[in-house]
Order: C-alpha cells, then sequence, then structure tokens
C-alpha cells in the first residue's frame, strides 16, 4: 500500500513538472509584427576591432600586480630557467671541473668560466628584458664573489710593490720593572 502511494507521488510530481514546463514557452513579442523601421546596414569598417588572443595575454603579462607579485613571477621565470639550464652537459661538465680545481686561483678562474656560461645559457632562453637584466644583476653578484680584494690583480703586476714598514717592537714589561729599580 505505501509502495503504490510512493509511486503514485512521484508520478503525481513527474506531471506537475511536465506542465510548468511546458507553461513557460518563451514568446517574441514581435513574432507576427513587421518591423516599423529598418535598422541600419553596418559597413564592415565600421566594426570594432577586436584584439586577438595573443595580444590580450600579452598585455595582461605587462600589467603590473605591484613590487611583491612582480618579484614573486621573476624569481618564478627564474627558477623554470634554472631548471632548464642546470642539467645541460656543458654546465654540468663546467661545475665539474670547478669542483676539481687544485689551486684557489685554478677554482675562482673555473667558476668565472662556469657562471659565465651558466648565465649566457639562462640569458638566452629569458623571454622579457626584465628577466635578462635580473640574470646579469645576478651574473655580477656571483662573480664579484669570486675577487679577492687583498690580493693584487694580474693587471696591476707591473706597478712597483711598496715597501713593508717595519714594526716597533715592544720591551718586556718584565724588563722595563727592571730598569726602572735599578
Amino acid at each position: 500500500m505505501f509502495e503504490t502511494m510512493k509511486v503514485a507521488i512521484i508520478a503525481g510530481a513527474f506531471l506537475l513538472c511536465v506542465v510548468f514546463a511546458k507553461a513557460q514557452v518563451a514568446t517574441d513579442e514581435n513574432l507576427g509584427s513587421t518591423p516599423t523601421s529598418p535598422l541600419p546596414k553596418q559597413n564592415a569598417t565600421a566594426e570594432p576591432k577586436i584584439p586577438e588572443r595573443a595580444q590580450i595575454d600579452e598585455i595582461f603579462k605587462q600589467t603590473s600586480l605591484g613590487k611583491e607579485a612582480d618579484e614573486r613571477r621573476l624569481h618564478i621565470e627564474w627558477r623554470q630557467l634554472q631548471n632548464e639550464v642546470i642539467n645541460d652537459r656543458d654546465v654540468v661538465e663546467a661545475k665539474r671541473a670547478a669542483e676539481t680545481a687544485r689551486t684557489d686561483l685554478e677554482k675562482r678562474d673555473r667558476l668565472r668560466d662556469y657562471y659565465n656560461l651558466y648565465y649566457d645559457r639562462m640569458r638566452v632562453r629569458a623571454r622579457s628584458s626584465e628577466m635578462k637584466s635580473a640574470l646579469d644583476q645576478l651574473r655580477t653578484a656571483h662573480l664579484s664573489q669570486l675577487t679577492q680584494r687583498r690580493v693584487r690583480p694580474e693587471s696591476d703586476s707591473e706597478l712597483p710593490t711598496p715597501t713593508p714598514t717595519p714594526k716597533k717592537k715592544k720591551e718586556n714589561k718584565r724588563a722595563q720593572k727592571f730598569r726602572k729599580d735599578n
């Protein structure tokens, strides 16, 4: 009995839905009438110029979202470039050569070669001029770490080396006390 009631209720609900769906057919008010004034024809040259999708993408890429967002975008692009370049055969060999250098001078020279190769490869693959200038700054920072400020560069080797001034000898305090007592 309950099952037949359930079936009857569901069938009634279904019929109601069908009736309401048929009742809501949209009609056009001007369907049977003729237009009173014809619409002016538009010229093909008067159509608004719609930019291509690539142009729209470029516009949104150039729009600044703020300093932090721009820095974050540059950092993400830098990491992508780094991931592409780090496994290049020449870059890996240059880094390995720098690690196996025997002297400090040789290691600095090989690291200089490695950084130049590494950042040149990244600069070639960079898309924006902003990224290229950021890569140049990073390269300068890495190369400046290789300089030794207290060692005379080879370019200055023709300049005379100044003679060191001798230090004054300090006398022992015990010897000074002994001289005062005598």
